[in-house]
């Protein structure tokens, strides 16, 4: 396995290796921003990507939003795309150095991207970046765990056993509107921090 870094991550946008960015937001996350009335909260979106989820979010009017991401590149897309984005909110940083807190927090091929012994740490430090009773909603891979990645899968049993710790899981279930190429192979959840 590669070592997943900042330099790997650098060299997959360098060489336009980006095979999980679908070039909008996706159904699933989309349907859930469109429920949401609070437009204050704030949102952290870690390992975002060329994030398009960020970007709709703030052109419907959800102007507390930060994005994190290892890699410049796509922090530089995200303000090429929306150049209102404050600078202040795109944080180049690593994930596990973070120490802000956050109403809700966005999970969208994140998880699936880290070498999976980092995954403890994931949800440790998710609980701690959020506030009590804050959200992590998104998505996450259902497949076979390989080493053969990124993205590395995962299954139901595996995250309920991962966050049940630390979070009530309000959702945990195959995703019914995911985009064609990921149909049956995701899984959408809401978590509440406890």
């Amino acid at each position: 396995m590669n070592e997943i870094n900042k330099i790997y991550w650098e060299n997959r946008y360098k060489t336009n290796q980006i095979g999980w960015n679908i070039g909008y937001v996706s159904t699933p996350l989309k349907t859930y921003f469109d429920q949401l009335e609070d437009k204050s909260l704030k949102i952290l979106i870690p390992g975002a990507g060329n994030s398009y989820e960020a970007e709709y979010l703030w052109n419907n009017g959800f102007l507390n939003i930060y994005v994190l991401d290892i890699a410049q590149q796509p922090l530089d897309n995200l303000k090429t795309r929306v150049p209102d984005f404050p600078e202040s909110q795109l944080l180049h940083a690593d994930f596990f150095e973070l120490s802000d807190t956050y109403d809700l927090i966005i999970e969208q091929t994140f998880f699936c991207a880290l070498n999976p012994n980092l995954r403890q740490s994931y949800v440790e430090q998710m609980y701690h970046l959020l506030k009590p009773k804050g959200k992590l909603v998104g998505l996450f891979f259902n497949f076979e765990l390989t080493e053969d990645g990124p993205p590395f899968g995962g299954s139901l049993a595996e995250y309920q056993s991962r966050f049940e710790s630390k979070f009530n899981i309000k959702v945990l279930e195959p995703s019914i509107n995911s985009i064609k190429e990921r149909q049956g192979k995701e899984l959408f959840f809401i978590f509440e921090s406890i």
